[in-house]
């Protein structure tokens, strides 16, 4: 009965040992699909949908132009610069100030605080920060993709923070999201 019983355990482990053994090569048989499929597929399409051109080499980020009257005097140049840096590091483009394949040009043309969630006693719990950017992307190679538009965002802080200290940052998370909406616009084709 005892010899029975350690037969009957030992088929037992060899049953799971088999079908651990066939999980496991039919796990990797799935992994080696899937990434022969990634490195089939891996030049035809990028992961973040960047859609350039092969003829498009060069970019150029004039400096904005400030068209607000109570946006800090060196808004323009944050923005610019902002865009540059965000091209600069996310495609394969390179800056060159003459002669670019592409252009991009504009000006900040709204700066806006206003008062949000009011509470008892003529106060307001939170204000918000809209900035507004007008933006005129010229490409030399083919004039169809040319535009002007229009980008905006905006960031809610306390009303209780005092905006000098905590302007940089908002204005710098501002400029993230403006420029990965140009960015989007202008390289990815969906």
């Amino acid at each position: 009965m005892k010899e029975r019983y350690i037969e009957k355990s030992n088929n037992m482990i060899y049953q799971i040992n088999d079908w651990l053994n066939g999980y496991n090569s039919l796990r990797w048989t799935r992994l080696a699909i899937f990434a022969g499929f990634l490195l089939c597929f891996s030049g035809c399409y990028s992961f973040k949908g960047i859609s350039i051109p092969p003829d498009i080499n060069t970019f150029y980020v004039k400096n904005f132009i400030n068209q607000t009257d109570n946006a800090p005097v060196d808004v323009e140049v944050v923005f610019s610069e902002a865009l540059r840096t965000k091209i600069r590091n996310e495609s394969r483009l390179k800056f060159q100030p003459d002669n670019s394949d592409i252009v991009f040009s504009g000006e900040v043309t709204s700066y806006y605080i206003s008062a949000e969630a009011p509470v008892a006693g003529n106060t307001v719990a939170l204000n918000k920060l809209d900035i507004a950017v007008n933006v005129k992307y010229e490409d030399t190679k083919n004039a169809k993709n040319n535009y002007t538009r229009s980008f905006s965002f905006f960031k809610v802080y306390a009303s209780d923070q005092d905006l000098q200290a905590i302007q940089q940052n908002l204005i710098k998370d501002i400029f993230a999201q403006i420029t990965e909406r140009i960015f989007n616009d202008t390289f990815t084709n969906w």
